[in-house]
């Protein structure tokens, strides 16, 4: 069930039709050729948080641009040659639509903007060639005046700040991170009393909400905030942020491996992840002071590891290590915490010389359904381009239309059919309502004050369907209906048979998108879930293929491996049978991912009596996870386990190298990820057979 509604639902749908008669009225007395254009793009381009909606307006001026732009190009050039015309924009409509899926930010607007812009501006001008730059001048004109007043009006009135919202999905992951740590390192846990598995949920919370403080933070340049952070922070807290559930995990199971070879853990690790759990409560009270002495104590603890040292004390050395690191990343995502909601205090500078190594933002791209969004969106426009010139039907371009402005808005939906019935039966409604308006209430009222008076009652209750996210769909679906069919213009003119005619274009569109997409687009949860996991392990075994000499940069992998587990998780939620996807564990693989990104910076420095073994186990990792993004079901070869165990011996010996340490960890997490039921490593175990 959706939530209620409540005042921010009612102050958008104030703000939305404020907005819309503020474009509306000024359309009327600048003597617009379509002033409900206006009108119709305040209620587009409306969205809750005011800097998100100032970032929306802003790319759909530029992408509104460059359609009118393109449909100035084509028209006049190709009019005579109605199939490659409609092929011609078909295909723009495609291109645009490829490069907004490629791009899973706000800019997207301006590449799905340029698209179907190009259709609302071209199909109808294809009958007045001679008048093309005019209509796009005024289709760019009424759309810029409905994007200015809509940020306008959302921004002076009851404005909900970007940097707000940034701010609560930094305390939810923080928070959800703190829950995480009381729940599995309690006392009784720790000694094998009893053991709470993580709290799933609370995990799959804190995938998506990394995911979503990147997509807010593209939009804090457009912020009404009176102090916003800057890009570079809010980048550096996704850093530490992406780290949390990795580092996190391997604490948990290291000391479960521990548990369960002794059956409880030594007093050492209690005391050390009790302290930690204490830390971690007490949240943002917490000083650096503590944060520095607990890693202190961390490192302390690690035991040595002499050549032969046994599996608990790898495993303890594994765990400390692990332990410090979350520590500090935890600590620095409090103290970026702090920084982000007040940016007029400054940071510690021993945090500002860690911001060095920030890295910008890299999310997951799906190549493969992209363009097949962008085919089936090509060949459904120009299908219904073939019945508008077959049957030279006057009202036909706007069949075109409404199929590329469906096809782009919903195209990033695994399904995007139920969307667009959704859509199709908003229409019908919305007939409804437009034929009382047109026929019985415009024809009786005079002057815009009565107007305004009459769309009132209905505008405000649409508004605040659009406002709840529930209902969101329908709302816009209803008052683009409404608002399309009335077309308001400065001379009223109701004429039924041309009424009904847009609508019978209007509704031959969404159909066919809706048969486009059925035939060409639907893929549902379950193969979208199989593509994600390839694409995941592809990119496992590129890192372990590369050279050393590459590098791997360890947040940019994790952070977009964590983005593959925010789209991950919600399909297969809508899975009731998951089939070979049951024990699909992401997570252990961006701990694997981790793990060989160590190995590789590491391998060289070490030198050449070790780097053999280490290569050995990373090109088994690489032909592991080749094989598994064909075959998902393939198993581990078990000669794997052999080589992490000669590297770990191989390691043992290099005595002295600073390498040597880290190494010998991310040997110890593999091992752990790969065979977590392996019995316990012996030293010497001899060359991989």
């Amino acid at each position: 069930m959706g939530k209620r509604f409540g005042f921010p639902e009612a102050m958008f749908s104030i703000n939305s039709f404020a907005a819309a008669m503020l474009a509306l009225y000024i359309g009327f007395a600048i003597g617009l050729e379509r002033p409900y254009w206006a009108m119709l793009t305040v209620y587009i381009t409306v969205q809750p948080l005011s800097g998100a909606l100032r970032s929306k307006a802003f790319f759909r001026v530029i992408g509104t641009t460059l359609g009118g732009a393109a449909a100035v190009a084509f028209i006049p050039n190709f009019v005579n040659s109605p199939l490659l015309l409609s092929a011609i924009l078909s295909l723009w409509v495609g291109l645009c639509l490829f490069l907004s899926l490629l791009d899973r930010t706000p800019r997207s607007y301006v590449f799905m903007l340029a698209g179907y812009t190009a259709a609302i501006i071209g199909f109808p001008s294809v009958n007045a060639p001679g008048t093309i730059f005019d209509t796009a001048l005024s289709r760019v004109e009424e759309i810029t005046l409905g994007i200015v007043c809509a940020a306008l009006v959302h921004t002076i009135f009851f404005p909900r700040s970007v940097t707000a919202a940034l701010n609560l999905r930094i305390a939810g992951v923080l928070g959800d991170a703190q829950n995480w740590a009381c729940e599995t390192w309690a006392p009784d846990v720790l000694t094998g009393g009893r053991y709470l598995e993580a709290d799933q949920h609370r995990r799959q919370r804190i995938a998506a909400d990394i995911t979503e403080l990147h997509i807010l933070s593209t939009h804090l340049p457009f912020d009404t905030a009176n102090l916003v952070p800057t890009a570079y922070a809010v980048r550096a807290m996704q850093d530490r942020l992406s780290l949390l559930l990795p580092l996190a995990s391997a604490v948990e199971d290291r000391r479960r491996a521990l548990i369960l070879q002794h059956e409880a853990s030594s007093a050492d690790v209690i005391e050390l992840l009790s302290r930690a759990r204490d830390w971690m409560k007490k949240g943002m009270a917490s000083t650096r002071e503590e944060a520095v002495t607990l890693v202190a104590d961390c490192i302390a603890a690690e035991p040595e590891l002499p050549p032969g040292a046994d599996w608990e004390q790898l495993l303890k050395a594994s765990l400390f290590q692990r332990l410090a690191e979350l520590i500090e990343a935890v600590q620095d995502a409090r103290e970026l915490a702090a920084y982000i909601a007040r940016p007029d205090r400054p940071l510690h500078d021993a945090l500002m010389t860690r911001l060095v190594g920030t890295s910008r933002r890299r999310l997951h791209r799906d190549w493969g359904m992209a363009l097949l969004s962008a085919f089936a969106a090509t060949v459904t426009i120009m299908a219904c381009c073939a019945v508008w010139i077959a049957t030279a039907w006057p009202e036909g371009a706007i069949a075109p239309t409404f199929a590329a402005i469906l096809m782009s808005l919903f195209a990033t939906l695994d399904d995007p059919t139920p969307a667009i019935s959704v859509f199709m039966k908003s229409t019908f409604i919305s007939l409804a309502l437009a034929a009382f308006y047109l026929f019985a209430a415009l024809p009786a009222i005079d002057g815009f004050p009565m107007l305004v008076a009459v769309l009132a009652p209905v505008l405000l209750i649409l508004g605040a369907l659009q406002g709840n996210p529930p209902t969101f769909l329908p709302g816009l679906a209803l008052i683009l209906g409404l608002a399309g069919s009335l077309s308001l213009q400065a001379e009223f003119n109701a004429d039924f048979p041309s009424f009904m005619n847009n609508f019978i274009a209007q509704t031959v569109g969404i159909f066919a998108a809706l048969v486009g997409t059925q035939i060409f687009r639907s893929i549902g949860a379950a193969f979208s879930a199989r593509r994600i996991l390839r694409f995941g392990w592809r990119h496992l075994a590129t890192n372990a293929a590369a050279s050393p000499e590459e590098g791997q940069d360890r947040t940019v992998w994790t952070s977009q491996m964590l983005d593959r587990l925010g789209l991950l998780i919600p399909r297969l939620n809508m899975l009731e049978q998951r089939g070979e996807l049951a024990h699909v564990d992401l997570l252990q693989d961006i701990r694997i991912g981790l793990n060989v990104a160590d190995l590789q910076e590491a391998r060289l420095a070490l030198g050449p009596s070790v780097e053999p073994s280490l290569a050995a186990v990373l090109r088994s990792i690489t032909a592991y996870f080749r094989r598994r993004s064909i075959v998902p079901s393939t198993e581990i070869a078990p000669t794997l386990l052999a080589k992490i165990d000669h590297a770990i011996d191989t390691t043992s010996t290099a005595w002295g190298s600073p390498e040597r340490q880290a190494c010998l960890w991310s040997l110890v997490g593999l091992r752990r990820n790969m065979f977590p039921h392996a019995e316990p490593y012996v030293p010497m175990s001899g060359e991989p057979v």
